[in-house]
């Protein structure tokens, strides 16, 4: 039973529900204060008295994202043992979950082109693409970018199994993210352009979802999503879930120059407030007269990343909306080891340092972002879980991964420092290719 992230289905006593993963894992729990993670919407309960978890063995709690007819409600973490949540335990903490307003369904439903970026990754890449086709929306396209590949898997994957129409696969020979959402952006038939990773799964009402953010808020040309857990079977996971602010914010936000938030003084210089790159969508024609992404940032060029930021960014400064919609939901799986790790804080330290080159080196932005006591940097790397998201609960990390993971501050502190510089040589780079 795989089809939709955290589907409930109905079991044949109507007595239980049974809710699948978020996403499947191959490997059993590696921590006591692992997660089963899923979700479960309270207009499938009916009644029931019980939820059985499918692939349980291992986890003795459970994570589970509620919804109300679609809405998100938050998250409750309930014990579940031997894969089983009792309905009582269920609604007391759902009880304890905080209001959380939402945006209207959509009337309208938009032509919405999905962008996937893609390098020699076909097995990742056929779990998302399954995923994106099953999506409840009734008028998307799909682009598939294979970015300087090394082999032809993916034009073999994507020729032999998905010869569904909707789905196009392009090429990009120049390596680098933002080269490859570029030619995505290009290729784009939606007036609304959709990004997402190889390495997820979409949400079956993800573009419903991005459709109704764009409705309520006309001026709006870029909706970010909750980008939430799909497996938290290590520490190492565990670690990521706990840092990172996209992941559980669940109230739904408007940025833009002409209302600024009194909580975020340094708008718009605020990149863990707006989202991430595996989740957002853009209105094509506003993109493309920002130029599109910038390629000097990204993965796959010497900065490692902050294409996502800058992007968000560029569209606040040129007067646009930003809308951060909790809704539209993309399951990713969090890096399980320490050297993945380590390479991810490589990654976001480098793309966090040239993108606030990037800003200081443009007169404008160097005097609005210096106006506003520059700290971003800082203040993204230690940013915090904000109220109202729920704490990881369980068994503290091994003292020894704890000390671990306390370098990755140190690690990705000198990252930063290192963007001036990986940011002009992919400057040097970009202009060259």
């Amino acid at each position: 039973m795989s089809e939709g992230a955290g589907q409930v289905l109905e079991d044949l006593q109507g007595e239980a529900l049974i809710l699948v993963p978020a996403m499947e894992s191959l490997l059993p729990p590696a921590w006591p204060g692992a997660r089963w993670i899923g979700s479960v919407d309270l207009e499938d309960l009916a009644d029931c008295s019980r939820f059985e978890l499918e692939n349980h063995a291992g986890y003795e709690r459970a994570r589970l994202l509620v919804r109300a007819s679609g809405a998100v409600r938050g998250f409750v973490d309930v014990p579940s043992p031997a894969g089983i949540v009792d309905r009582t335990v269920f609604e007391d903490a759902l009880a304890a979950l905080p209001p959380v307003a939402s945006f209207p369904p959509a009337v309208t439903t938009p032509h919405i082109t999905v962008v996937v970026c893609t390098r020699d990754r076909t097995l990742q890449l056929r779990g998302a693409l399954l995923t994106i086709l099953a999506l409840d929306y009734p008028h998307f396209d799909v682009v598939v970018v294979d970015n300087a590949p090394a082999t032809q898997a993916t034009e073999e994957l994507v020729r032999r199994e998905f010869r569904d129409q909707r789905v196009r696969l392009v090429t990009e020979p120049v390596p680098g993210l933002s080269h490859a959402r570029n030619t995505g952006l290009r290729h784009a038939r939606g007036d609304v352009v959709a990004f997402t990773d190889d390495d997820v799964v979409v949400d079956r009402s993800w573009l419903r979802e991005i459709a109704a953010a764009f409705e309520a808020v006309p001026g709006a040309a870029c909706v970010t999503g909750l980008v939430p857990a799909g497996e938290l079977r290590t520490p190492t996971q565990g670690y990521f879930d706990s840092k990172v602010s996209w992941s559980r914010s669940l109230v739904p936000q408007v940025y833009s120059l002409a209302n600024p938030p009194a909580a975020l003084p340094k708008f718009p210089f605020s990149p863990g407030a707006f989202g991430t790159g595996a989740n957002f969508a853009l209105r094509r024609q506003p993109a493309l007269r920002l130029g599109g992404f910038d390629p000097a940032l990204g993965v796959g060029t010497p900065t490692g990343g902050g294409e996502d930021i800058d992007m968000f960014t560029r569209v606040i400064l040129a007067g646009h909306a930003l809308v951060v919609q909790p809704a539209a939901i993309v399951w990713h799986r969090h890096r399980d080891g320490l050297e993945d790790l380590r390479v991810q804080a490589r990654g976001y330290g480098n793309g966090l340092g040239a993108w606030m080159t990037k800003v200081m080196m443009d007169p404008r932005t160097a005097r609005l972002a210096l106006a506003r006591s520059w700290g971003v940097g800082l203040e993204f790397l230690n940013r915090r879980q904000q109220a109202g998201q729920p704490a990881l609960q369980g068994p503290p990390i091994h003292s020894s991964l704890e000390a671990q993971v306390d370098r990755l501050v140190w690690l990705q502190l000198l990252a930063v420092a290192l963007g001036p510089y990986k940011y002009l040589q992919s400057r040097r780079a970009a202009a060259g290719s």
